[in-house]
């Protein structure tokens, strides 16, 4: 057996170790790593790391401890309640609500489990009170953090942008996030109207009072081992009272010093472009100077697993690129001579595989296997990228993934298995159409 096809069978047995067993698939890339680097091919381990993805590690450690710190202080319970209390006497603007503050924490770099464990218990609990089908709302959270996902300054963008730029191919960020922007705001304009939108429309009530105490116990079962966060119980919610809402919506310094640092954080790295990491970093540790009590707390809520997982996969992924694997893939796609097809295929490999396995560990295996195929010039590269990134993301609706299953959980008890049902069904439904739509719009208008 040729060390390619060995590389690809460790790649693709990790995904089915890791979707069998609660393994963090990280973990089994670094072992991975060591058993193909340095036992098959004899790399040093100076080689191997340097395949190290260092900024995307600090990235991913920097954002996640900036935005725990947020969520500790209260900044975010503000933020949602700021939101709810603009829609109050409109039912119907509930779900756009938690859409569109689901995509502004993930555009801002959180990660999309985190973004899906804060807002699902509330977005759950409003689909009881206000008779809103929890499906939909749930649907309306996971699409509007995913709506958010590839903003430059994001988790999966950083990670795609750092690819494509390593590669030599078009950079287009402003693409990338706008063109998954639209595809999610699409797909949650007909989630809306599908799950009874036009009935909710008419639907006028006031948005405050005691909401129904949903799943006390949070969520963190249902996550083990994915690199979400937990969610908090509903009871911790500052919506049960009138005092607990007042205490929610007060501005305290510490949410204000948090408010002027996530503003920092965007202009520094969309403005000014300093790098990302270096950036939450300084900004979570003036935050955590000025309370060192939240700094204790929210280091231990940082995504480790989420870390590993990636800084895992994408070490694999550059000892497989030493090993020839990428090139030899590459020569297999382009002997096919129909570069509409071979996009077409990535797509779907990445919409099914995705629907099980993780979607962040994903678009650091599967776009590098594209890129000798896009560098060939006979189709748009920043079209196909899109694509992919896309095809690959929109599944995380699953059950089976950790966005989907946060809303499973706090699901009604007497509808859950109704949801779960609901939502295998639809995710089936848009692993199938969803990469083809994508196809269709990105893909097949940049053929050269």
């Amino acid at each position: 057996m040729s060390i390619e096809i060995l590389s690809i069978l460790l790649l693709i047995g990790m995904f089915v170790v890791a979707t069998i067993q609660p393994i963090n698939m990280g973990a089994l890339a670094f072992a991975c790593t060591f058993l193909l680097g340095t036992l098959i091919i004899g790399m040093k381990a100076t080689d191997i790391f340097a395949g190290f993805p260092c900024d995307l590690f600090l990235t991913l450690v920097a954002v996640t401890y900036l935005f725990a710190i947020a969520q500790i202080n209260g900044t975010i319970d503000w933020l949602v309640e700021c939101a709810v209390r603009l829609v109050r006497g409109h039912v119907a603007w509930i779900p756009w609500v938690m859409f569109l503050v689901a995509a502004v924490i993930t555009g801002f770099g959180a990660l999309g489990p985190a973004a899906v464990a804060i807002l699902a218990p509330v977005a759950l609990s409003f689909a009881v009170q206000y008779r809103i089908h929890p499906v939909m709302m749930g649907l309306m959270v996971i699409h509007g953090a995913q709506a958010g996902g590839f903003s430059p300054i994001s988790v999966y963008g950083g990670i795609t942008n750092q690819i494509v730029a390593k590669a030599g191919l078009p950079l287009a960020p402003t693409s990338l996030f706008l063109s998954s922007f639209f595809f999610n705001l699409a797909i949650a304009v007909l989630v809306f109207f599908v799950f009874g939108g036009a009935r909710v429309m008419k639907q006028q009530s006031v948005l405050f009072g005691p909401l129904p105490d949903l799943h006390p116990e949070g969520v963190s079962a249902s996550i083990r081992g994915h690199g979400g966060t937990s969610a908090k119980p509903i009871r911790e919610h500052a919506y049960g009272t009138a005092a607990d809402t007042a205490a929610t919506f007060r501005l305290t310094s510490e949410r204000i010093s948090t408010l002027i640092g996530l503003t920092a954080l965007g202009i520094g790295a969309l403005v000014f472009k300093f790098n990302v990491g270096l950036v939450a970093m300084t900004v979570a540790v003036a935050l955590a100077l000025l309370s060192p009590k939240t700094q204790k707390a929210a280091i231990d809520k940082v995504s480790w697993s989420t870390v590993l997982l990636i800084a895992g996969i994408i070490t694999y992924v550059g000892v497989m690129e030493k090993a020839g694997t990428v090139d030899y893939v590459a020569h297999g796609i382009s002997s096919l001579g129909m570069p509409l097809l071979v996009a077409l295929l990535l797509c779907f490999t990445g919409a099914i595989v995705s629907a099980f396995a993780s979607s962040t560990a994903l678009l650091g295996a599967i776009i590098p296997l594209a890129v000798p195929f896009l560098l060939q010039g006979h189709i748009s590269a920043v079209g196909v990228v899109a694509a992919i990134a896309i095809s690959t993301t929109i599944v995380d609706t699953s059950p089976f993934s950790t966005n989907g299953a946060l809303v499973v959980a706090n699901a009604p008890d007497d509808k859950r298995e109704k949801v779960l049902r609901q939502l295998l069904i639809y995710s089936a439904l848009i692993a199938i159409i969803g990469p083809l739509v994508a196809w269709l719009v990105f893909v097949v208008p940049g053929l050269v």
